[in-house]
């Protein structure tokens, strides 16, 4: 019978995390590797993907970076035939890319936002869970989700609307795909990304003002490896008995 301690390890590993070149998915790619796995970073941005991979490498990691765009199906497919050609395998697939800029009532909202966030933040997580599911033997699936997904979030209806889908396909696949592969979720409370900086109309020099703000009990924002650690987990045998669930991580801090 395996320790605790061995329970969290991920040697023997392969991930995949999508929208991995920046933010909360670089910060999950560098706890995965933290803990054994080899991870694939992929994001449309090449350089940066590059880049986080060449970090990963440079602490003693198995990373490599393939150029995507999760709002293909096409590009998903490759990059999933390109994880299983470059290390036998996929056992881990992080939904990770997502967001939106924009945060104006829905009656503002330009109609090719819309389409463009449930594209980004709730299609590109149902193809990439079958896409995944598809070259998986057993497995993981996280995908990222958000309180705005479940309760009123003015101004965010759309992304909103499209996690909202998430939080739904985490629990329906976590029924379809069992027991060969495990589905769950997490939720990220207030972590001070580029993409949720420029939503909030925010910078750097504004953190102590979306903390009081978000009235946060732990009294700090988050951090991607928070995000990373949580992940660690359900993508781990320590969570081998863990599906269908959705975890908040936020501080104490209620969804908004």
């Amino acid at each position: 019978m395996a320790t605790t301690p061995e329970l969290f390890d991920l040697s023997g590993q392969v991930a995949v995390v999508t929208g991995g070149g920046r933010g909360i998915g670089a910060g999950i790619a560098r706890s995965f590797v933290e803990c054994g796995a080899a991870v694939v970073v992929a994001a449309r941005r090449t350089q940066e993907i590059e880049s986080v991979a060449e970090e990963l490498r440079g602490i003693g990691g198995s990373a490599f970076a393939v150029t995507t765009d999760v709002t293909d199906l096409e590009s998903l497919e490759q990059l999933a035939e390109q994880t299983v050609s470059e290390f036998g395998k996929l056992t881990i697939w992080i939904n990770n890319a997502g967001g939106s800029p924009m945060r104006m009532p829905s009656s503002e909202l330009p109609r090719e936002e819309w389409h463009r966030t449930i594209a980004l933040n709730l299609t590109a997580v149902y193809e990439g869970t079958l896409v995944a599911a598809s070259r998986m033997e057993t497995g993981s699936i996280i995908n990222i989700t958000s309180g705005a997904g479940t309760g009123p979030v003015p101004g965010s209806a759309h992304y909103g609307a499209a996690k909202a889908g998430v939080n739904s396909l985490t629990w329906t696949h976590a029924a379809e795909l069992a027991p060969r592969i495990r589905v769950n979720a997490v939720a990220p409370g207030a972590i001070p990304t580029e993409v949720m900086l420029e939503a909030l109309g925010k910078d750097e020099t504004q953190l102590d003002e979306i903390l009081a703000e978000w009235k946060i009990p732990l009294e700090r924002l988050g951090t991607p490896q928070d995000i990373g650690a949580a992940c660690v987990y359900l993508a781990s045998d320590a969570a081998s008995w863990v599906s269908g669930e959705i975890i908040r991580v936020g501080g104490g801090a209620r969804p908004r």
